[in-house]
């Protein structure tokens, strides 16, 4: 570990609490909880949950320049420092020493020329070597790698008698040397690491290029010329993949094929001053530049063999900003996941910091979510706890997996019926499959419509709005009111056209437009008699409209504040300055239901001017469609139509579909509910509806169907997804596959 100006960071190898700052002197400290930590003297704050206690301090090797930890548990403080002069000293930080720890403590290194120490590197299986990096000299060798258990030798003893001349106060008994290899002849070695697959190859920085010396044969040495000779360091998970840095540039090596980097990372403008890989996560290199207060992480992915030798493997590449202020150095916790420490440049402020992983979700295809986040893998289990899920909405693909189960979609006979095959608790879907059900049944509407143009499909598809804008032979007439007292006439409108855009309302069954009985004895059963009242007294039968009233009064379950509304009804009268109005139309924007709200709306409103029913929005567009064809003249309902279409289109409202019809206003509705629902499933079974026909053709069309399709396969729905096909086949011909299976007689 280097030292130099900036303070440095080094982890103890045997305790995941303790680490030593290096500076101008040796800081031992020990990391644990606040709490446990708070109470004693010099305790400095590492970040919310943690914080250091100084536990000794180590000032009697100065000048120095590179710091090792011996790695092994005995001795357990036991520490190299490399000196300005190229000496190696062993020294300790206040531990309890045994006898092998004091025989090697105060140990000195001593090389032949006195030069700049550069790097230190403890072998981690024969602990008794340490490699010395050094300054270049042309008589002398940079790579000395030293026995610590070595003893003083009596050859040595003509060197060590003039070593101890020129320092008065060296134990000779202590000194050391004679190294054990000598390496690097007449070059300079800046970084050292032992090569983790094999302990007696060493990884040299030399100064212009990487070394790897096999301690077997010092004679022989594979080099790479480069200048990326800084901070080698071997990744702990990959023992062929090696780092190493130059000015602002990491190069990443693979030992297997060492002619050049396999990857080169460009950093920042300004200069590098430490990478490390961590120790806890397979391929996660942390860089330091100088004067930077962020360190830059690269997360190199698993990727296949590559088929050229130029494939780059894939990097991931984000940035860390642990604390504000410079950063001095960095270290990885050897055993904390993703943690490091880290000392600022000035004034020694550590920070304990976390690097959380980028989070990777994952979606089964039957909506299970599982993440993996470090070592750990997740998954999101639903609460089963009573009255939990019926609170939470469930996910649309959920729901179209349910449907799909219950064959929704495929009831062609009562098309209507589909609405409960989806659960049934949609209005939106109650309403689709309704509209679809009004246009595609009927002799009479085909009847009806082989007056109107002579084409049954260019009319029952296209939607009300088209059907109005071809009305013609408009007839008025003028009706009175029924089981009122007052016999005023109210103007309506008649035509053939506005009966059929009845007949698709569902307001009327036969043949004429004021038989409205069946619906309304329909919607009773429904028990929806607020929307019958209104029914009726939209056909000016206020007498019905009050029994309907009474009769829901009178239901299990029933409102008895029908009963006052029927009560107020009796009272109508046409007198504009009459109380009963001035009342009604200060009290109807009180009421909660909108039906009764626009039943008021109707009665106070000057003829022709019903904008309260009209754009009444919480009253379903067919009835409010049914009350313009019969109160509309032929001016004002072309244009609401137009309006409300648009209206639907831009909500992507379903209800809409009664208006566009199966067209390409019905695609540009339908595409608008699926933006904003996802919902393929419905848009699909839909649009096929309208087969034979150009909607088909429309790609957005095909998109759906076949993203359907994918799903139906995704959830291994294999027969579905054949049903599916089959209905699909049957109502549009040309999506029917080619024949891939021929029988024939081999006798014919």
């Amino acid at each position: 570990i280097m030292s130099g100006s900036k303070p440095d960071i080094l982890w103890s190898p045997h305790h995941p609490d303790r680490y030593v700052i290096c500076d101008s002197e040796l800081g031992l400290y020990r990391i644990g909880p606040v709490g446990s930590a708070e109470a004693k003297a010099g305790t400095l704050p590492l970040s919310e949950e943690t914080a250091a206690t100084l536990l000794a301090i180590n000032s009697d090797t100065p000048y120095m320049k590179c710091v090792a930890w011996y790695p092994k548990h005995e001795p357990e403080c036991l520490l190299a420092v490399g000196q300005a002069n190229g000496r190696v000293v062993l020294t300790s930080l206040g531990q309890s020493h045994n006898s092998a720890c004091k025989e090697l403590v105060g140990k000195e290194f001593v090389p032949k020329h006195a030069r700049q120490c550069n790097t230190l590197a403890w072998n981690p299986v024969d602990s008794n070597l340490l490699a010395a990096g050094l300054d270049k000299h042309r008589a002398d060798f940079s790579v000395l790698i030293w026995d610590i258990s070595s003893k003083l030798s009596p050859e040595t003893s003509v060197a060590a008698e003039k070593i101890r001349l020129s320092s008065v106060d060296l134990d000779s008994s202590t000194v050391v040397t004679k190294p054990l290899y000598e390496l690097g002849q007449n070059d300079a070695c800046l970084s050292l690491c032992w090569l983790l697959r094999d302990p007696k190859l060493l990884l040299a920085g030399m100064h212009r290029n990487l070394a790897i010396f096999d301690l077997r044969n010092t004679s022989q040495k594979t080099f790479v010329n480069t200048k990326a000779i800084q901070g080698v360091t071997v990744d702990p998970h990959f023992h062929d993949r090696v780092a190493s840095f130059f000015e602002g540039q990491v190069a990443i090596w693979d030992l297997r094929k060492f002619e050049k980097p396999v990857l080169t990372l460009t950093e920042q403008p300004k200069p590098l001053t430490k990478v490390a890989w961590c120790p806890t996560r397979t391929g996660l290199l942390a860089t330091l530049t100088r004067d930077s207060n962020i360190i830059r992480l690269y997360d190199m992915q698993h990727t296949p063999t590559p088929i050229g030798d130029e494939t780059e493997p894939t990097i991931i590449e984000r940035s860390v900003q642990p604390c504000e202020s410079q950063i001095g150095s960095f270290a990885w916790h050897p055993s904390s996941q993703n943690r490091m420490v880290v000392v600022s440049a000035t004034n020694r402020v550590m920070t304990d910091f976390t690097v959380f992983e980028r989070i990777s979700l994952a979606w089964s295809s039957t909506t299970s979510l599982m993440w993996a986040c470090g070592r750990h893998l997740y998954e999101c289990v639903e609460d089963s706890a009573e009255g939990v899920e019926s609170m939470i909405e469930k996910d649309i693909a959920t729901k179209m997996r349910e449907r799909a189960q219950s064959r929704y979609g495929h009831d062609t006979v009562q098309v209507w019926r589909n609405h409960l095959l989806a659960g049934g608790k949609d209005a939106q879907l109650k309403s689709l499959w309704h509209d679809l059900f009004y246009i595609l049944s009927g002799d009479e509407m085909v009847e009806i419509s082989l007056k109107l143009q002579g084409n049954v499909q260019s009319v029952v598809y296209s939607g009300i709005k088209n059907i109005v804008k071809t009305t013609s032979g408009t007839t008025e007439s003028r009706r009175c009111w029924i089981g009122s007292d007052r016999q005023t006439d109210v103007l309506r409108y008649h035509s053939e056209e506005r009966c059929l855009a009845l007949r698709l309302c569902g307001w009327i069954s036969r043949g004429t437009d004021t038989d409205v009985e069946n619906f309304l004895r329909s919607l009773e059963q429904e028990h929806e008699w607020e929307r019958a009242a209104a029914v009726a007294l939209f056909n000016l039968d206020i007498r019905r409209a009050i029994q309907i009233l009474n009769k829901g009064a009178m239901a299990e379950k029933g409102d008895l504040n029908l009963n006052v509304v029927a009560m107020a009804l009796s009272g109508y009268t046409d007198e504009k300055s009459s109380l009963w109005r001035e009342m009604c139309s200060s009290l109807r924007l009180q009421l909660k239901n909108p039906y009764l709200c626009i039943m008021f709306a109707f009665l106070t409103s000057e003829p022709g001017a019903y904008d309260g029913v009209l754009y009444e929005s919480s009253v379903a567009v067919r009835d409010r469609v049914a009350f313009a064809c019969m109160f509309l003249n032929d001016a004002q309902l072309p244009r609401y139509i137009d309006r409300l279409t648009l209206e639907m289109k831009e909500a992507g409202n379903l209800e809409g579909i009664l208006l566009t019809g199966l067209t390409k206003d019905g695609v540009d509705l339908m595409e608008s509910y699926v933006d904003r629902t996802g919902d393929v499933q419905t848009a699909s079974f839909c649009m096929l509806k309208g087969s034979p026909g150009e909607v088909l053709k429309d790609p957005r069309v095909q998109c759906w169907i076949e993203n359907y399709r994918n799903l139906l396969d995704a959830w291994r729905f294999w027969h579905k997804r054949a049903e599916f096909d089959i209905h699909r086949g049957k109502l549009d011909p040309s999506s029917k596959p080619l024949a891939q299976v021929i029988l024939s007689c081999h006798s014919c």
